[in-house]
């Protein structure tokens, strides 16, 4: 086994990126000792690496009240893209919606009218401003024929793009038995809104709309902080979930989501989240370690038409690590040498070791960087030879200078 230690300056750890944009979560806690707010659960993490910062009772079934009309959301831009839905259809306002989600119902509505026509841009609207239950049933029955149908669809796509521990009864979020998600599940989500639906996502960053000659506010909080780099998506609120809220927000360059969920006040609702925000920008930042291609050491090679075979990354490494952890780190690169010719370039031939301070070690694939051909006949008799006198070769641990990393991917 051959270990050649690359000791960076300046670098990070804790997270890693590997061109990782549609990547699962996570699953890794990192950093400084958790923030506590006041919230039954909750959830934070990098956008970009997925790595969890934070969490409590993150995987613990909840009451997602309004936040789950993110799904309905989902389900409606997949149809928008697939072409199924447009955004200038008009659909046409039901008894059942408006009387389950309209004005007489006393809860959150887009104060639809029966038997009216309404554009899907509108009802799109009407639902992640205004938290329309009747714009979401409206949507729902328009897409499947009916809200219990709908909600058959959310289930089956939820679990397409890893909702685990979510299951859906209807399109609103209103209260009913076994309709349930988790903070973690909500944040999985709000992350494939933001990466899916990048054509729709702007419009959770609008602060009203009017429909009907009635103006409402976005409820998001978080939007009408200065500074706050808040872009998003949802609140909810029911009395047995308390208040909620799955907000987004880029600061210099770097998003994180995070969900909050079983507050007691709109007021904790603001504060509470807007202070798990700011903890999360503060305490912990991304790193650049290597791009896509990068040489980070070479490798004997044995019976080779070339002595030696670059070791390169196949993706870019973005790690995500507290900022208290940032005074140095040390890459390894671990690999059996010398390596048998021929090698073809691509193949996997060891690893890179990032560990530090504090930190759980993170292991990166390294490729070979070039194809080298097998030794001729004649090369191969004068290898066998060396090999008889001189016996095999011997693979030693080498230090190798440091290959300088890539700049900060943010320095927030």
């Amino acid at each position: 086994m051959t270990e050649r230690l690359s000791p960076f300056r300046n670098a990070f750890s804790f997270g890693l990126a590997l061109t990782l944009f549609a990547s699962p979560l996570l699953a890794a806690e990192v950093g400084p000792a958790g923030i506590d707010i006041k919230a039954r659960q909750y959830f934070l993490i990098d956008a970009q690496t997925g790595t969890v910062l934070g969490q409590k009772s993150s995987d613990e079934h909840m009451p997602p009240s309004s936040m789950s009309k993110l799904m309905t959301l989902y389900m409606t831009f997949t149809a928008l893209k697939s072409g199924k839905l447009a955004l200038t259809d008009e659909l046409t306002v039901s008894q059942n919606a408006w009387k389950m989600g309209g004005a007489a119902s006393g809860g959150s509505t887009m104060f639809l009218n029966p038997g009216e026509k309404v554009k899907v841009g509108d009802l799109i609207r009407g639902v992640i401003i205004q938290s329309g239950n009747d714009a979401c049933i409206v949507l729902a029955e328009g897409e499947a024929g009916s809200e219990e149908a709908f909600a058959d669809s959310m289930n089956k796509k939820s679990k397409e793009i890893g909702l685990t521990n979510s299951h859906f009864m209807n399109a609103t979020g209103l209260p009913q038995d076994q309709h349930y998600m988790t903070a973690h599940d909500l944040a999985t989500l709000a992350r494939r809104i933001i990466l899916d639906f990048p054509e729709f996502y702007s419009i959770f960053s609008e602060t009203s709309f009017t429909y009907n000659n009635i103006t409402q506010g976005n409820r998001n909080p978080l939007l009408y902080r200065v500074g706050s780099g808040a872009d998003g998506l949802k609140t909810g609120h029911t009395e047995a979930a308390g208040y909620g809220l799955t907000g987004s927000a880029v600061r210099a360059g770097r998003r994180l989501i995070m969900v909050a969920n079983g507050m007691a006040s709109m007021r904790d609702r603001d504060e509470e989240t807007a202070k798990l925000m700011d903890w999360g920008f503060r305490e912990f930042v991304n790193r650049e370690l290597f791009k896509a291609g990068e040489t980070v050491s070479d490798a004997d090679v044995w019976l080779g038409a070339a002595a030696t075979v670059p070791l390169a990354i196949s993706g870019d490494v973005t790690v995500t690590l507290p900022r208290s952890a940032a005074q140095s780190l040390e890459a390894k690169a671990v690999f059996e040498g010398p390596i048998p010719a021929p090698i073809k370039k691509g193949t996997e031939v060891g690893k890179v070791v990032v560990s530090g301070k504090d930190m759980t070690p993170i292991e990166v694939p390294l490729v070979a960087a070039a194809d080298i051909d097998r030794l001729g006949f004649v090369g191969r008799l004068k290898a066998a030879a060396s090999y008889i006198f001189l016996g095999p070769p011997k693979p030693t641990a080498t230090t190798v200078p440091a290959a300088a990393p890539a700049k900060a991917a943010s320095a927030s």
